[in-house]
C-alpha cells in the first residue's frame, strides 16, 4: 500500500494491512473516527431501548390499536435487527464496511423521519422494521472499521470504549425517553435526523474503506436464508412466548420451526462453499467461548437493566425519569472500568477479567436478593448491586467483543455481527424470561428474576472457564 498521505474517505485498506495509515501507530485520525463510529452505534443502539416508555403515548395516538399491536413497534425492531446482523457483516466484508455503515445511517435516518410522521400504526410498524436494518447494517461495521484504525495494541481499549457505548445508551434510554415523551413520543425519532445527517457527513469525510479484495466469493444465498429464518422464528417465538403462552401450539409451532432453520444453517455451514457463518470463525477457542458467554452474560445483563427500571417504577413508585436516573451509576461504572480493559488483559489475560465481569453480575444479583424490600432505599439497596452492575459491563464486554480481533482481518465484521447477534438473542430472551417471570411485578416475581440473573452469570463464568484456551508448551 502506498505511504502517501491520503483523503481517509478514500482510502482502500486489504486486509492484510491491520491500519489504514500501514503503521502500528493506527490512522492518523483514529481518536476521531472512534467518536463517528461511537456516535453512529449509541444512535443505532439508543433507539431499541428509548422506545419502551413511549407506548402508552403511541396507543394513545392511535384509537382502536391494543397493547398486542402497539408492542410491534418494539417487536418487528428486536426481530429484524437480531437475523440481519450476520448477512449484513458479511456483505460489508464485500462492499465495502464504509460504504454499509454510511448505507446504513442513510437507511435508519430515513425511516425515522418516515416514523415520525406515521399516519397509522402499520406505517410505524413498518418504519421499525426498516430502523432495525439500518441499525444492523451500523452496529457490527462499526466495530469493523475500528479495529483497523487502531494498533492491535489498543484494541481491548477501544472495543470497551465501544462496548460501553452501549451500555450507555440502554441505560439512557428510559430518561432521554421519558424526557421526549413529555413532548410527544414522535421527538423519539424526530431526533435521530439531525444526527443521522450529522454522522453521514463526519462519515463521508473521515472513515476509511475497508473491504476484501476484488473477487472473493459471495455469501451462499440459501445459508444466509436459513439464518434469517432460524434467528427470526426463533427470537419472535421468544418475544411472543410470554404473551402466546409457552406451551400454545403457535408457539411451539415457531420453536420447531426456528430448529429446522437452525439445523440447515449449521449443514450450509458446514458443507457450502461460502456460508454466511464460516465454520473457521469457530476454529478458535477464544472466540467460541466469546459467543456462548455473550449470550448468557446478556440475558442476565438484559434482566438487570429492566428488572432494576420496572421495580423501581411498579414497587418503589419512581417516575421514569426518577428510574431512568437512578440507574446511571451502572453505565458510567462500566466505561470507568472499561477504559481500563487494555492494562488489565495486558495483566490478566482476557479470560480473567471476563470470568470476574460475569461473576460480578450474579454477584449483584445476589445483594439486591438480600437486600431490597418494599420499602424504598436506593443508597442502601439499589445503588451497591448498580457498581457491582457496572464493574460486570466494563470488564466482561470489552475482552467478549474484543475476540472478534482473534480473527483473520478478513473476517472480522462477520465475525462482530455474530457476537452482536449472539447479544440481541440473549437479550430477548432475558427480556422474555423477566416477563414471564413478573407478571404482577410482586417482589417474588423478581426474586426469581434475579435469581436467573445469578444463573446466567455464573454459567457464563463457567463457560468462558471451560473453553479459555489452552496453554502452549
Amino acid at each position: 500500500m502506498s505511504t502517501q498521505a491520503a483523503p481517509p474517505a478514500v482510502t482502500t485498506t486489504p486486509y492484510t494491512s491491520q491500519a489504514p495509515a500501514g503503521t502500528e501507530a493506527g490512522h492518523p485520525r483514529r481518536w476521531s473516527i472512534m467518536a463517528v463510529l461511537g456516535a453512529v452505534a449509541f444512535m443505532a443502539q439508543l433507539d431499541f431501548f428509548v422506545v419502551n416508555v413511549a407506548l402508552d403515548g403511541i396507543g394513545r395516538s392511535f384509537p382502536g390499536a391494543g397493547v398486542a399491536s402497539v408492542s410491534w413497534v418494539l417487536s418487528a425492531y428486536a426481530i429484524v435487527f437480531a437475523a440481519v446482523l450476520v448477512p449484513a457483516g458479511r456483505i460489508a466484508d464485500q462492499w465495502g464496511r464504509k460504504k454499509m455503515l454510511l448505507s446504513g445511517v442513510a437507511l435508519f435516518t430515513l425511516a425515522s423521519a418516515v416514523a415520525a410522521a406515521a399516519p397509522s400504526l402499520g406505517v410505524l410498524v413498518a418504519a421499525r422494521a426498516v430502523q432495525a436494518v439500518g441499525a444492523a447494517m451500523i452496529v457490527p461495521t462499526s466495530l469493523g472499521l475500528l479495529y483497523p484504525s487502531f494498533p492491535r495494541r489498543q484494541h481491548t481499549l477501544v472495543v470497551g470504549l465501544w462496548a460501553g457505548v452501549g451500555a450507555i445508551a440502554a441505560s439512557a434510554g428510559p430518561p432521554i425517553g421519558g424526557l421526549l415523551v413529555t413532548l410527544d413520543w414522535r421527538w423519539i425519532f424526530l431526533i435521530n435526523v439531525p444526527v443521522g445527517i450529522a454522522t453521514l457527513v463526519a462519515g463521508a469525510l473521515l472513515l476509511p474503506e475497508v473491504r476484501q479484495p476484488r473477487g472473493a466469493a459471495l455469501p451462499d444465498p440459501v445459508s444466509a436464508l436459513a439464518l434469517l429464518l432460524a434467528v427470526s422464528l426463533l427470537v419472535l417465538a421468544t418475544v411472543q412466548g410470554p404473551g402466546w403462552g409457552w406451551t400454545d401450539i403457535s408457539t411451539l409451532a415457531l420453536f420447531a420451526a426456528a430448529a429446522l432453520a437452525v439445523a440447515a444453517t449449521v449443514e450450509r455451514t458446514l458443507h457450502a462453499e461460502a456460508p454466511v457463518i464460516e465454520k473457521q470463525l469457530f476454529a478458535g477457542r477464544p472466540f467460541t467461548a466469546a459467543t456462548v458467554a455473550l449470550f448468557l452474560f446478556s440475558a442476565g445483563f438484559a434482566i438487570v437493566l429492566l428488572s432494576t427500571a420496572l421495580f423501581m417504577q411498579e414497587v418503589w413508585h419512581f417516575s421514569p425519569l426518577r428510574a431512568g436516573v437512578s440507574i446511571a451509576p451502572a453505565p458510567l461504572a462500566s466505561i470507568a472500568f472499561a477504559m481500563n480493559a487494555g492494562p488489565l488483559q495486558r495483566r490478566f489475560g482476557r479470560t480473567a477479567p471476563a470470568v470476574t465481569g460475569t461473576l460480578a453480575m450474579a454477584l449483584a444479583a445476589g445483594y439486591w436478593l438480600t437486600a431490597v424490600h418494599t420499602t424504598p432505599d436506593y443508597w442502601g439497596d439499589m445503588f451497591p448491586g448498580l457498581i457491582l452492575v457496572g464493574l460486570a459491563g466494563g470488564l466482561a464486554q470489552a475482552p467478549l467483543f474484543a475476540a472478534a480481533g482473534t480473527l483473520a482481518p478478513e473476517r472480522t465484521t462477520t465475525g462482530s455481527a455474530v457476537l452482536n447477534m449472539s447479544r440481541q438473542i440473549g437479550s430477548a430472551v432475558g427480556v422474555a424470561l423477566l416477563v414471564a417471570l413478573t407478571p404482577q411485578a410482586t417482589t417474588t416475581g423478581f426474586d426469581h428474576a434475579w435469581w436467573v440473573q445469578a444463573g446466567t452469570g455464573i454459567t457464563a463464568a463457567a463457560a468462558l472457564l471451560a473453553l479459555r484456551p489452552r496453554p502452549t508448551p
